[in-house]
């Protein structure tokens, strides 16, 4: 898997961050494929869009244990009407699963996810104290 970055800004932790997140935690040998993520932080968290065409909703699971999040689910394949030949198979089927080690900054009790279109997003929103901030300048009085 390959995370990309668009911002010039090298910082290590979010470097390290990302560097965790792109290796694949879930690919176990029962996961039959391996849903594409996008991977995306601002200064209010972090965003994971999973693409999981043909999943229904009731069919993913997602639980966070020891500050690992865990995508899992499956995808049935639908019985096609019986004909003579088949051409090809492409479309996967079976169960996926993927899983991410969080940083610190997370705030895990307020993960939220949505499902709309396929499209699988988990919203991991930073803590208070991991948000940045404005200090303002103080004027020393003589």
């Amino acid at each position: 898997m390959f995370v990309t970055t668009r911002s010039l800004q090298r910082d290590p932790v979010i470097n390290r961050f990302f560097d965790v997140l792109g290796s694949l935690n879930g690919d176990s040998p029962e996961a039959s494929w391996v849903p594409p993520v996008d991977i995306f932080e601002d200064a209010e968290g972090i965003r994971i869009i999973a693409e999981v065409p043909g999943v229904k909703p009731e069919d993913v699971k997602i639980s966070l244990e020891n500050n690992v999040l865990a995508i899992k689910g499956s995808k049935q394949q639908v019985a096609e009407e019986r004909t003579e030949r088949v051409h090809r198979y492409e479309r996967t089927y079976g169960t996926f699963e993927r899983s991410f080690t969080l940083p610190a900054t997370v705030d895990a009790s307020n993960i939220k996810a949505t499902y709309e279109h396929g499209v699988l997003t988990v919203t991991l929103p930073k803590a208070e104290k991991a948000k940045p901030r404005q200090i303002e300048v103080q004027v020393a009085s003589k």
